[in-house]
């Protein structure tokens, strides 16, 4: 009988971008999310900004690059969700003692880059941001909950957006890697558990959802991989010079792809999604060079990457030391015409009719989980850890308080079983860290009805309500699964 090993790390998972708030306080700079609107999951959030005579102007957000002259500006007639989020910034103590109260062993958080430098360009952090976090290790550490931080989760300074061309602009590398080196000095034995980068492979990934994308678009895509590639292992290196005892690991978006029929076509599809938005991160990441068939998605957008020999040997010498991922659903590709397409935020492709899909379009697919963890074991034979899944969802709150959650917890239970059947195969997964542990902002759509969290935030899609906490019926279902360490779900 397949058993959750001893020490696995039962947790939950944020960002600080979508959870932190305090997006002006503290010193903080700010960051594209500060000037990124609301949405739905037919309509897609946007970025606001003034052109060169000073005109305000609201464009979606992907595929979406700053004229000449204009600047990003946040405009008095819109709602940016991401300001306020569900303020763990004003929270924190009273959050990090239900997370202990529902007896995790780990917590994912990201640290906002721009806190600790708010353009991204300063020589030294900023003292009052450094508190903050560290005040945060404490309380965790005090609680026996081990800290699991993602230095960047699409946090970027939006100084360094405007004025360097973002990570198309090789000098991020050593500033990023200064605000790595920054992190691992200061918080120095109060976190052990480190990601470089969060869904590294998303550059690549969602360029489908751009319409009308050119060879330029995959140039700077695949240039932006490459230079946080380096940067990460640089950072790796960084990280294990100041502290032996640190893991760090890469962050991958994973979604388990189908081919939608067994035509040979399709079968190719599928292996070249698995091999272009999957495996092409992965590979540089935990095996530290580029797979054979990096060179064939270049020539296809005659893509031409500014590649140093030292930036090999950097990525040799950087590979990470877990391999981490996010997993929600899974994806059906083909080649034929499809009417019946799966829709939703972050969605493309066939819908599978083998599967369920939620309200913002997602197929429920824990055998996909199981498949996928097969074949990165399979691939790198390096640590495993579900750092992002869960189920969005509107959750209604009853006369009492009460909220009821069955269906979010029936989604989790079965991907916990799945969990349970690679650990019965020999795969080395030691951790589990489902997504908005406590309810935030939907990165996707900006909305708050869309709530994954375990603990009820009192917030709507406005930015109104009362901010407080309370605990839906999956707190103590979760609870249960800890105690019993995954006996009983």
């Amino acid at each position: 009988m397949a058993k959750f090993p001893d020490g696995f790390l039962w947790g939950g998972a944020t960002a600080a971008n979508q959870y932190e708030g305090g997006w002006n306080e503290g010193g903080r700079g700010m960051t594209l999310s500060d000037v990124t609107t609301g949405g739905t999951n037919l309509t897609p959030r946007m970025v606001t900004w003034k052109d060169k005579f000073g005109n305000p102007h609201a464009s979606p957000e992907h595929g979406f690059s700053l004229p000449e002259g204009g600047e990003y500006a946040v405009l008095e007639d819109y709602y940016y969700p991401n300001h306020k989020a569900t303020d763990f910034y004003h929270h924190w103590k009273e959050d990090i003692g239900l997370f202990a109260e529902m007896g995790f062993k780990v917590f994912r958080m990201s640290i906002a880059w721009s806190r600790l430098f708010p353009t991204g360009m300063e020589e030294e952090p900023n003292p009052e941001g450094v508190q903050f976090y560290k005040e945060i290790f404490e309380e965790l550490k005090a609680h026996g909950i081990e800290p699991l931080v993602t230095i960047w989760h699409f946090d970027t300074p939006l100084y360094l957006v405007e004025h360097k061309g973002n990570w198309t602009n090789r000098e991020l590398i050593d500033l990023y890697v200064r605000f790595a080196k920054t992190c691992f000095t200061e918080f120095k034995g109060l976190v052990r558990y480190w990601l470089t980068f969060n869904e590294i492979n998303n550059p690549i990934q969602f360029i489908d959802f751009v319409e009308g994308a050119d060879d330029q678009s995959y140039q700077d895509a695949y240039q932006t991989l490459h230079y946080q590639f380096v940067a990460s292992a640089k950072a790796v290196q960084v990280g294990h010079e100041i502290d032996p005892d640190n893991m760090i690991g890469c962050m991958i978006c994973g979604i388990c792809n189908y081919p939608l029929t067994p035509d040979p076509k399709d079968i190719a599809k599928c292996i070249y999604t698995w091999q272009r938005n999957l495996f092409y991160s992965g590979d540089v990441q935990a095996l530290g060079e580029y797979p054979i068939f990096a060179k064939k998605l270049w020539a296809e957008h005659d893509v031409a990457l500014d590649i140093t020999q030292e930036d090999m040997a950097i990525l040799k010498a950087g590979v990470v030391d877990f391999y981490s991922f996010s997993y929600y659903m899974s994806n059906c590709v083909t080649t034929h015409e499809n009417t019946d397409k799966a829709s939703g935020n972050f969605v493309m492709g066939a819908k599978n009719p083998y599967l369920t899909y939620s309200d913002w379009g997602w197929a429920t697919d824990p055998e996909g989980l199981e498949i996928f963890c097969r074949l990165v074991w399979d691939r790198y034979h390096k640590p495993l850890m579900i750092v992002e899944n869960g189920l969005g969802a509107i959750d209604k709150v009853e006369e009492d308080g009460s909220i009821h959650d069955d269906y979010r917890i029936d989604y989790l239970r079965k991907h916990i079983e799945a969990m349970k059947n690679i650990i019965g195969e020999g795969i080395d997964l030691i951790g589990y860290t489902p997504w908005g542990c406590i309810d935030l902002v939907s990165a996707g759509t900006g909305e708050m009805r869309k709530r994954y969290g375990f603990i009820y935030v009192d917030m709507d899609d406005e930015g109104n309500g009362s901010m407080n906490r309370s605990r839906k019926d999956s707190f103590n279902w979760y609870k249960h699964v800890i105690e019993t360490n995954g006996e009983e779900v």
